[in-house]
């Protein structure tokens, strides 16, 4: 089985798709979209490598409601095979699950680029819906799911469409807050200025952000 790069996975997640979800989160991405506010995914050499069997493993762990996974980086289809070879594992541990549970991938790359890459095919076929295209800091508007409204949130399959179609109530950008031990986590879409206006007012209570993620 080959293993994924991963910066890290969290649950509950309430943002970042539909209902409560775990999120995973790939290693390494070299498109380098200027205002990401991932900076700290986009070493290809960090993270750790991970059997998708054990992604399995740590999703069989947790307790509560899990109504969808969501991928996203750093660039996942930079990492095409491991790609499906993770969505393939999510597939097959979901079918053995009650309810349904939706496939949410987010890529830096087009749709169109995407579908004409024949290592992409088996991942592609694997989600149930995808948001791609680059982060445009300037085109960062608030539009559903989507960090700036260039990019597309594609359905692929029928549950896709359910939960992410054009007549569904698309979750708009969130933010989520996240405590790990030393480390706070920020999880969603920030609008522009968002994290700058943070920073100031954190300085400003005389709060130190160390190591923020998206001047990493």
């Amino acid at each position: 089985m080959t293993a994924v790069r991963i910066n890290r996975m969290h649950h509950p997640l309430t943002v970042l798709g539909h209902g409560i979800r775990a999120g995973i989160w790939l290693q390494g991405c070299t498109i380098g979209c200027s205002g990401c506010a991932s900076r700290d995914t986009w070493d290809p050499g960090a993270g750790e490598e991970v059997e998708p069997s054990a992604v399995v493993r740590w999703l069989d762990s947790l307790d509560g409601p899990i109504d969808g996974v969501t991928v996203s980086g750093g660039e996942p289809f930079q990492q095409p095979r491991a790609l499906a070879a993770l969505l393939g594992e999510l597939d097959e541990w979901r079918r053995g699950r009650d309810g349904p549970a939706d496939l949410l991938v987010f890529s830096g790359y087009t749709h169109a680029r995407l579908s004409a890459r024949p290592d992409c095919a088996d991942a592609l076929s694997r989600c149930d819906a995808v948001v791609t295209g680059p982060y445009i800091e300037s085109r960062n508007s608030g539009t559903e799911l989507r960090g700036s409204d260039n990019q597309e949130l594609v359905t692929l399959t029928p549950l896709g469409a359910e939960r992410y179609g054009p007549f569904t109530d698309t979750p708009a950008p969130a933010m989520q807050l996240s405590l790990e031990t030393d480390v706070v986590r920020l999880i969603g879409i920030p609008r522009r200025g968002d994290l700058d206006r943070l920073r100031a007012e954190l300085t400003a209570r005389g709060i130190t952000a160390e190591a923020v993620t998206w001047l990493a």
